[in-house]
């Protein structure tokens, strides 16, 4: 389920059956660091599309935490323990962050158990077809780290 009206509307009569919330984390940077920012934005933003597209019923796709890649890592780490808690206490009992920013993988050790690291692939020269196809195996790799979680805790 994406995050707009509708599907807001269909959540809250489904609430019951869609356990998981997926999170993007995305960098914003200026100067000579700005194109791999939004880079990354794009390729996470489309991973996660894909990733809802697959587990529609189950899966909730929020919104962006955007971040400056100038913050303080321990402020954006609280700000995101926060949204994970927020997410927890709305009922979901799985809540996964999907980043490419390699910064996160030396997060907190219950951070590191909500995040979920892939290496960008560039994007921007790709053909339509040829970019959804490397989504759909970048996917694949997601599902089995997902669905593993969902059975260690089930």
């Amino acid at each position: 389920m994406n995050w707009n009206s509708k599907e807001a509307d269909l959540y809250l009569k489904e609430k019951k059956f869609i356990d998981t919330a997926v999170i993007p984390l995305l960098p914003v940077g200026f100067e000579q660091d700005m194109r791999t920012f939004a880079a990354q934005g794009e390729f996470i933003s489309l991973l996660s599309m894909h990733l809802e597209h697959q587990f529609k019923g189950r899966l909730m796709l929020f919104p962006a935490f955007t971040y400056l890649n100038t913050e303080e890592k321990t402020i954006a780490e609280k700000r995101l323990d926060d949204w994970k808690s927020a997410m927890k206490n709305a009922g979901f009992k799985y809540v996964f962050f999907l980043t490419s920013d390699s910064d996160w993988r030396f997060s907190s050790e219950e951070l590191e158990r909500s995040l979920m690291w892939l290496p960008s692939i560039p994007l921007d020269n790709m053909d339509e077809k040829y970019k959804h196809s490397i989504m759909e195996d970048q996917v694949k790799q997601l599902l089995n780290v997902i669905v593993k979680k969902w059975q260690a805790e089930a």
